[in-house]
């Protein structure tokens, strides 16, 4: 048996995708006011609860990490298993995974991929391919490593007052944003979400976001992941942007942030990811 891969939920893989590679998806945690919890991915989650300002969200639980790694350390049948989770910046999830690794005789190898959303389901996917090719677990770790080293993210979003709301914007971004009504351009920068660009319009910003990730693929083979909020019609346009002017475009995931992502960007958000080096997904 093939090395296991263990992602969250923030990850945004599809199922079709998950079920290919045999990939398990830890769900994160939606909590409303009088007590309600769901788990994404796996629960129905009303769009009233998303929206809602008393609405809040935490990471992948020890006791889920636990049994998802328990379970796939069963099914690896000694082979291994990498665990790739979103930024440790950006949320508790890699460190309750570094807790579920220890319970378990750190038989889980535990990857920061220094990114979320749909980057981190391209670097969760990286790993994947390199357990598929036959690595062991060292080298599906460091497949995954790799990838996440040379990622990078981008994102359009219509207000910055949920990130504010969040507190995943540091406080001279936020002060800046709300004071001339921006539409800004953010990145993953050293796992954390940082302000790239700011811009008047959403038509500016966005035609500025193509132009850096372009720039980016610095004329490389690339896969493509584009995430939106509620906004299909917009990530489609991208897409097609970035397709007709890159050259090499090995393949493309459009993924929904779903309802914790979308909760800390709002809706409207639109973004890419550029991951290099992984096979044909399709």
């Amino acid at each position: 048996m093939p090395v296991v891969i263990v992602t969250d939920s923030s990850s945004r893989l599809p199922m079709s995708l998950a079920d290919k590679y045999g990939i398990a998806q830890v769900p994160l945690h939606v909590t409303v006011a009088d007590g309600t919890e769901y788990l994404e991915g796996v629960d129905d989650i009303p769009a009233h609860v998303v929206s809602s300002p008393n609405t809040s969200t935490s990471g992948a639980s020890l006791a889920d990490l636990r049994a998802a790694y328990a379970k796939a350390i069963d099914i690896s049948d000694g082979d291994g298993v990498v665990a790739v989770h979103m930024s440790r910046r950006l949320s508790g999830t890699w460190s309750a995974a570094r807790l579920a690794s220890d319970a378990l005789d750190g038989r889980v190898r535990v990857v920061d991929a220094r990114s979320v959303g749909v980057s981190l389901g391209l670097t969760t996917i990286a790993a994947a391919q390199a357990a598929a090719g036959g690595a062991d677990c060292d080298g599906v770790y460091e497949a995954a490593v790799r990838s996440a080293a040379t990622a990078e993210s981008l994102m359009c979003v219509q207000s910055l007052d949920n990130l504010r709301n969040s507190g995943r914007l540091s406080a001279a971004g936020k002060l800046f944003g709300s004071a001339l009504s921006i539409k800004p351009i953010l990145h993953i920068s050293d796992g954390v979400l940082a302000l790239r660009e700011r811009h008047r319009t959403m038509t500016k910003a966005l035609a500025k976001m193509v132009d850096a990730a372009v720039e980016l693929a610095d004329g490389e083979p690339v896969t493509l992941g584009i995430q939106h909020c509620q906004n299909p019609d917009l990530a489609a346009e991208v897409l097609a942007m970035l397709t007709e002017r890159l050259d090499d475009v090995t393949s493309t995931l459009t993924v929904d942030l779903g309802p914790v992502l979308g909760s800390h960007v709002g809706p409207g958000a639109v973004g890419v990811a550029l991951a290099h080096g992984l096979q044909p997904m399709d």
